[in-house]
């Protein structure tokens, strides 16, 4: 177990569709606890493999609060095979987009059909904060990000924005 790196812009893995897991084995459980400890050490919510570098669709989440009871979830391989209507705007962050955070407007429920650690397909539905974590997360293993939902000048700003505070990052 192990805290990785996360990856922001202007790294081109995070704009390429990640692969899907062929078999759930011991290296694909030993990435999702290493996601976990990223995640939680960062701290997030959620976060896809892409994020730490690894192009697979495999991602992580847990929203409890901190007063209580964790509830971790990975997903491996997962699409939505259903979303309301309805639609909800919440603001958003990402843990590759540090510092920015924007309303994003994603359909309110959604029904999420991925395999679990032990390979067996599993289906679950989301409603709220759980909804808009999992697509915001699925959404990285298509290779797109948050900000993409945006529009094109607050999307251009904002990356600005990360990839000059990289670039200090690297510098310093």
């Amino acid at each position: 177990m192990a805290v990785r790196k996360i990856i922001t812009p202007p790294d081109p893995l995070l704009k390429k569709p990640s692969l899907l897991v062929k078999e759930v084995d011991d290296s694909i459980r030993e990435l999702v606890r290493d996601m976990f400890d990223t995640m939680y050490a960062a701290p997030g919510i959620g976060l896809a493999a892409v994020q730490i570098g690894v192009p697979l669709s495999v991602i992580v989440m847990d929203t409890a609060r901190e007063e209580e009871e964790p509830r971790p979830l990975a997903l491996i391989n997962p699409q939505i095979v259903w979303a309301s209507e309805e639609t909800r705007a919440q603001e958003e962050g990402c843990l590759s987009v540090p510092d920015i955070y924007d309303e994003v407007e994603r359909p309110a429920e959604v029904r999420v059909r991925y395999l679990d650690l032990d390979g067996k397909e599993q289906e679950k539905h989301f409603t709220g904060l759980d909804a808009t974590c999992v697509q915001h997360e699925i959404d990285h293993t298509k290779g797109i990000l948050f900000i993409d939902h945006l529009g094109r000048l607050k999307r251009e700003r904002y990356l600005k924005k990360v990839i000059k505070k990289a670039r200090q990052m690297q510098e310093a």
